[in-house]
């Protein structure tokens, strides 16, 4: 399977997503576009780069889901290499996460997630308060 069966597989996926475009990329390959922002591209050798916040790319690099960007490792770029079909999904996992970002429809985690939902007072019943 080479890099065309990815960049055709990948392209089929996303096209499917709503307000996807695609579009050649200025450095070879093909750029996935959600309205005027790019979602991420797909090199020609099968390198994917998408461009998250640096704080997300520093979570995916350490969960081992991408790697820094080879020119700009400090930046929000990730890269992922496909080299085989089995990395498909993992790769769309990241397009899906980027996509969903952008869309502005992510899950966004709570700043402190064990305090639970901050609730004033007054939100109580009397059965939620100590005896």
């Amino acid at each position: 399977m080479g890099a065309t069966d990815f960049t055709a597989q990948l392209t089929s996926i996303l096209r499917q997503w709503d307000g996807v475009e695609t579009l050649p990329h200025r450095f070879g390959g093909i750029e996935f576009r959600l309205g005027t922002r790019e979602i991420g591209h797909l090199h020609l050798g099968g390198v994917a780069d998408l461009l998250v916040s640096v704080r997300l790319r520093r979570d995916l690099v350490a969960a081992g889901r991408a790697s820094a960007h080879r020119t700009l490792p400090h930046s929000g770029w990730i890269s992922f290499r496909v080299r085989s079909e089995h990395d498909l999904p993992a790769l769309v996992a990241l397009f899906r996460l980027n996509y969903e970002r952008l869309r502005g429809t992510a899950v966004r985690p709570t700043a402190s997630p064990w305090l639970g939902t901050p609730r004033l007072l007054g939100d109580r019943t009397a059965d939620d308060l100590p005896a």
